[in-house]
């Protein structure tokens, strides 16, 4: 159920990018260099990188509500835009609470350009092409997300109400995960689209 063209959709580089900031986690389906300073995450950087990966999911869902012809994508990424940018609103009060600025990384960094490369080959795509590629890295990005949350950014945040807002927002990436998974099932064999009416 799951064929996830992850080379062409840049999720590899995404696994890639997520694990470079922790010891060993995701299996390499990308040939990412292990930097020198492949080391645990500071608070700082942990916000960062849950700012640009909240960022990079608001930014496709925004591209599919404009460009999908499928009204259950359309309310997919509709979801996925408000809920990603309440947890950077979360995000972003809990730092400034806690008088932490969000360190840009390479892994911050890395996500949003990975993001931005993505958008483009996106962009170019329509109709069912465009829903099954949007789709596909949905469930790609977000078991990639939730696999980072687990071994990379909760274990790295040092703060409790750091790692409690990681632990908080966790069940969102599992439904949203879920909720990607069974839109996928329909968008792989359908022939045409369920919806155009906006």
């Amino acid at each position: 159920m799951r064929t996830l063209t992850s080379n062409l959709l840049g999720v590899a580089t995404l696994s890639a990018i997520l694990s470079l900031g922790c010891a060993t986690t995701q299996p390499a389906t990308a040939q990412a260099p292990a930097p020198a300073e492949a080391a645990k995450l500071n608070d700082a950087q942990v916000a960062a990188v849950v700012v640009a990966a909240n960022q990079v999911d608001i930014d496709a869902g925004e591209l599919a509500m404009r460009q999908s012809t499928d009204a259950e994508v359309r309310k997919f990424a509709e979801r996925m835009v408000t809920d990603h940018r309440s947890v950077n609103q979360a995000a972003v009060a809990l730092v400034t609470k806690l008088g932490v600025t969000p360190e840009a990384n390479a892994t911050s960094q890395g996500l949003t350009q990975g993001g931005e490369q993505f958008r483009t080959r996106l962009a170019a795509m329509s109709g069912a092409e465009f829903d099954r590629a949007y789709i596909d890295n949905e469930v790609a990005y977000h078991q990639t997300v939730l696999d980072a949350l687990d071994s990379t950014l909760i274990p790295s945040a040092t703060n409790q109400e750091l790692k409690d807002m990681l632990v908080g927002v966790r069940p969102a990436f599992v439904a949203h995960l879920e909720h990607a998974k069974s839109i996928q099932a329909s968008v792989s064999g359908q022939g045409g689209t369920t919806s155009s009416h906006h």
